[in-house]
């Protein structure tokens, strides 16, 4: 044994490099791996290839109970499938070698691999909908308070809190309905594939990708061995989600200044300065914009690594962990973002004041006049721009202002122009489906929407669990039967 491994060693240097960034993931490929394996050695029984008195399914059934702890992944003993391996051997002997046939180590960590993500997958989604589902219940609570909306940092037209903070949900649904794509792509199995075109032994696929919880076995053998794109798809779906989140934690940072003092974070949600025992630094939103640049450069990972030609084993197994954690860092982040706007405290009368002197009544009183007097709207910006230089709209202001720009005298109503000096009656006005009018109906809709992808995740989630319940009881049937301790 140890002769075997002492012929097999690599040289330290690629032991550093190499073997020892690939033991990082073994924690997350782990339990997934072991699963892997007794799919494959349940197949090897079932075609009559495993011996009768093997001791295979004992040894991974022990493994089954161990975690990666315990296993001892060492780089020194090579990367995670042949560190397992010689844990394995420890156990049972030789008869760890039957777990070879008629499969390569990319087969069985590739499978573990797209479990390990389907399951993040399944976290990010969840976590998204519970976003959405808080984000929706207070919009509905501030679709009353008004405030200006933005653009440049300039006050523009009237809006309320609730139609701002909405507008982050609709790109969260969109992403989560990508996830769900994601997730169906992902949830394939790449077992029984042999080394990339088939195997002598006659492994039942089918079978297999129900053993393993999967929707279907990849129908292609060689694309099963060597896709990249579901991952990189899921890493630039989850990498869009957290960009989303950071606008919003951006804005609130904003908000949240003394400037602004629109909204406040929680207390469990900021931190104190060390110097400075009055400030209530938004250490959240830090941490949801952080994340996201940890997420651009895990896309832009995966990007490089998919630029490569086909059959090279660096296009994936820099992804074996990278992929699952960056699913797993925005689940945190989109999770840490639920809390924030969950506590959010928001000062309307603060928002309210933003609105004096800002004229966001500007672009209606602008419309009025085109349909009072006919004038084309181009000439009525100009005039309302004009009267805006005295400081303030009124009949009169606006009727010098139409002399001096237009050269004619117009006749306008002083209360319709008084009206619309009330934010209140601004924001009425704006009926529109998907304004700030319309919060409740949106919110409805986008909690049915994301309440069925749950259920979606929910199904898959029972169908994985079942599965591997399955597997394990056959294993120890089997193992039984063998004569093996299980």
């Amino acid at each position: 044994m140890s002769d075997r491994h002492d012929e097999m060693r690599g040289a330290p240097e690629l032991e550093a490099a190499g073997y020892a960034r690939e033991i990082e993931d073994a924690p997350i490929l782990h339990r997934w791996l072991t699963l892997a394996d007794l799919a494959h050695a349940l197949d090897l029984h079932r075609v009559g290839a495993l011996p009768a008195q093997s001791r295979l399914l004992e040894g991974l059934l022990r493994l089954w109970e161990a975690d990666a702890k315990a296993v001892g992944y060492d780089p020194a003993l090579g990367e995670v499938y042949t560190s397992r391996e010689y844990w394995l051997r420890g156990h049972i002997g030789n008869d760890a070698g039957h777990l070879h046939l008629g499969r390569t180590r990319r087969e069985a960590v590739r499978t573990a691999f797209r479990m390990a993500c389907r399951v993040a997958l399944a976290d990010l989604i969840e976590s998204i909908a519970q976003t959405v589902e808080i984000m929706c219940e207070q919009s509905r609570a501030w679709s009353g308070m008004e405030l200006p909306d933005y653009t440049y940092l300039q006050p523009a037209q009237p809006t309320t809190f609730g139609h701002y903070v909405l507008s982050f949900t609709e790109p969260l649904v969109r992403d989560a309905r990508r996830l769900v794509m994601d997730l169906r792509d992902v949830d394939a199995s790449p077992a029984g594939s042999g080394a990339a075109n088939g195997s002598a032994v006659a492994m039942d696929r089918d079978r297999m990708a129900r053993q393993l919880g999967f929707l279907r076995p990849i129908r292609h053998l060689r694309d099963a061995m060597w896709q990249t794109d579901p991952f990189l798809h899921a890493t630039l779906d989850a990498t869009s989600i957290v960009l989303t989140l950071d606008r919003l934690a951006e804005d609130l940072e904003i908000y949240s200044s003394r400037e602004f003092g629109f909204v406040s974070l929680g207390d469990g949600l900021v931190r104190p300065s060390i110097l400075m025992p009055q400030k209530r630094n938004p250490y959240a939103l830090s941490v949801v914009r952080g994340t996201a640049a940890l997420l651009i450069g895990r896309s832009g990972t995966q990007m490089a690594l998919a630029k490569s030609p086909s059959a090279r084993s660096d296009a994936l197994i820099y992804s074996y962990g990278e992929v699952p954690r960056a699913l797993e860092w925005a689940t945190r982040g989109t999770r840490l973002m639920a809390a924030v706007i969950n506590t959010l405290r928001v000062d309307d009368e603060r928002m309210r004041q933003a609105l004096t002197g800002a004229h966001v009544e500007a672009t209606d009183v602008a419309h009025l006049l085109c349909a009072a007097t006919g004038m084309d709207y181009s000439s009525a910006h100009a005039v309302v721009a004009r009267a805006l230089r005295d400081g303030h709209l009124s009949a009169a202001t606006l009727q010098e202002a139409a002399s001096e720009v237009l050269g004619r005298a117009i006749v306008i109503d002083a209360a319709e122009i008084q009206a619309l000096a009330d934010p209140q009656f601004l924001i009425g006005r704006r009926t529109l489906p998907g304004g700030p009018g319309d919060v409740a109906d949106m919110a409805a809709e986008y909690e049915a929407e994301q309440r069925d992808m749950q259920a979606l995740v929910q199904e898959a989630r029972s169908r994985w669990s079942q599965a591997e319940a399955q597997t394990i009881n056959e294993a120890r049937r089997v193992a039984g039967t063998q004569g093996g301790q299980t």
